[in-house]
């Protein structure tokens, strides 16, 4: 019996030790981390549109903003890490990647909320489609572009539709964000706050 608990035990002090370690990494890495997750959140909807024939609606295209503005932090804070003594703007740069990340999560969760009919969407989501194909193509150019309409979920994967996937994944993005702000160097040293 104590072999088996020792045993156990011992278990779970390797998967946490294995944790720490990766979660470490993550945090003394973050910028680049949020960079390429940003940058790959990008790559991923502009596939889905351009390669999946899913367009956009308003709110979609709302939240990609989130991943632009992400980026752009995350580039100024991979410049601030090589300036000497910029611990402090690495930790304001961090915090303001949490607040676009939340920002991101916001604006999902709403879109999510709109497509489950849990309330009303903005105006600017209505969509205005009769579905059928133009004969005349030259002409069709000049009509306005078919907008997809928010309160559809035109891809659902495990139950979630795709807002609520970006939901999820800008939530994880934001916790890692904020993490950052405290351990910047990683969790296996002690930063200074």
């Amino acid at each position: 019996m104590r072999a088996e608990l020792f045993e156990a035990w011992g278990t779970a002090y390797i998967i946490m030790m294995r944790l720490r370690t990766f979660f470490s990494f993550i945090l003394a890495h973050w910028p680049w981390i949020a960079l390429a997750s940003s940058l790959a959140m990008l790559a991923i909807a502009h596939g889905f549109e351009r390669f999946g024939g899913l367009a956009p609606c308003a709110l979609c295209l709302h939240q990609r903003e989130a991943y632009w503005i992400a980026a752009a932090i995350a580039a100024l804070a991979l410049l601030a890490r090589r300036m000497e003594g910029a611990e402090m703007t690495n930790r304001a740069l961090n915090l303001l990647l949490t607040f676009a990340f939340v920002g991101g999560a916001i604006v999902a969760g709403f879109h999510m909320g709109v497509e489950y009919k849990w309330w009303p969407g903005l105006p600017s989501c209505t969509a205005a489609s009769s579905g059928a194909v133009p004969t005349d193509l030259l002409g069709a150019l000049n009509q306005p572009l078919h907008v997809a309409g928010c309160d559809e979920a035109p891809w659902i994967f495990l139950g979630l539709s795709m807002a609520g996937w970006n939901m999820l994944i800008s939530l994880k993005l934001a916790i890692y964000s904020g993490l950052s702000v405290l351990y910047p160097r990683g969790l296996t040293e002690k930063s200074d706050v």
